[in-house]
């Protein structure tokens, strides 16, 4: 048909609609092959337990109808004649859209991957705010090889971009070190793992419970009240006592009582003390001794254990401890001792 032989920009029109028959195809071909695959997918999302699966299906359904228009058009065009900067940048979108697409759902599997995490964690706060920024840092890595892919298949000399990225970064990591000692800190915390949130600490001269692990810092909560916030970096090289971790308390204390008490009832005194510890709940007797001869007191020394981190429950322990021994001396007419001083004045000196 003459008509098909007509002339249009260097291409006859029969070479148009071969075209066009060829973008339809393969755009119908993209179309059924997509909806086996999301068939196949589905049967066997719905044979296992786990979630992964339907991850997948929701990645392979959401890629972007421009890809497949991009792809069809990749398969057509070549068999009309056209300008070399045109097949050039119908190569050049190619590779956009398809890297594009890869890469979102490198991003997808990674966000699915730290909510899992963070769900494995019961909801820990500082647990999940560290696992989502390396999950940031993660997508971040994979947007810069991809970055670098792309430049590659453009054309562009990568070692030398490569090299100049890595001046650019050691004189940003320099500018930015103390940032970035912080934010290592952090993920070496969640890595070790030293204390969590709810946990009472002391670093040097500071303790407290534990509220947030950010990126930067690290709060607490001090015992007067005040939020004390902490480098993380200082914290990884500080010693930290964690009494969060501590499985009980060694207790020792002393006590004195009178010179004027019988010497039939310091006998019975650290019988005393290990009875009225033994009806304590918490706490486990270890010993009980009269120790020396003080300035103004008879002086015993007393040593339990309280079966508990918990810093509340060593208090409640300690004083009740504390009023039964008050309260058995007082029923058996034991004195505690106070400092005291006796004069002794000589009638006789002249």
């Amino acid at each position: 048909m003459p008509i098909l032989q007509t002339q249009f920009l260097g291409n006859s029109a029969s070479a148009y609609i071969w075209a066009f028959v060829i973008f339809i195809a393969v755009l119908i071909a993209i179309k059924v092959i997509k909806n086996i695959a999301l068939r196949y997918l589905r049967k066997i999302s719905k044979k296992t337990k786990n979630d992964f699966d339907d991850l997948i299906v929701e990645i392979t359904k959401n890629i972007n109808k421009i890809t497949y228009i991009i792809i069809a058009l990749y398969f057509s065009f070549p068999h009309i004649g056209m300008a070399s900067y045109l097949r050039k940048g119908l190569h050049y979108a190619l590779i956009l859209a398809v890297v594009y697409e890869i890469v979102r759902g490198v991003q997808t599997i990674i966000d699915y991957a730290v909510k899992k995490i963070i769900s494995k964690k019961e909801g820990k706060a500082g647990d999940g705010h560290a696992i989502k920024v390396f999950g940031v840092i993660v997508k971040a890595a994979v947007w810069i090889g991809a970055i670098i892919l792309i430049l590659q298949n453009f054309g562009f000399d990568v070692s030398s971009l490569i090299a100049g990225l890595g001046i650019g970064g050691i004189a940003v990591a320099l500018a930015v070190q103390n940032i970035l000692g912080d934010l290592f800190s952090a993920f070496s915390m969640y890595v070790d793992k030293p204390f969590e949130i709810g946990d009472f600490i002391i670093v040097d001269d500071k303790m407290g419970i534990v509220k947030k692990i950010g990126i930067k810092t690290t709060r607490i909560t001090a015992l007067q009240g005040e939020e004390i916030i902490i480098a993380n970096h200082d914290l990884t090289s500080s010693r930290v006592q964690n009494f969060k971790k501590m499985r009980k308390r060694r207790i020792q204390f002393t006590f004195g009582v009178l010179y004027e008490t019988p010497k039939e009832k310091l006998e019975k005194i650290p019988d005393m003390v290990k009875e009225i510890i033994d009806d304590a709940e918490l706490a486990e007797y270890d010993r009980a001794h009269f120790k020396s001869f003080g300035d103004s007191s008879l002086d015993f020394e007393a040593v339990y254990y309280v079966l508990t981190g918990d810093y509340n429950k060593y208090m409640d322990t300690q004083q009740e401890i504390n009023l039964a021994l008050f309260d058995k001396f007082e029923k058996e007419g034991i004195g505690f001792a106070y400092p005291t001083q006796t004069v002794y004045v000589n009638r006789n000196t002249v």
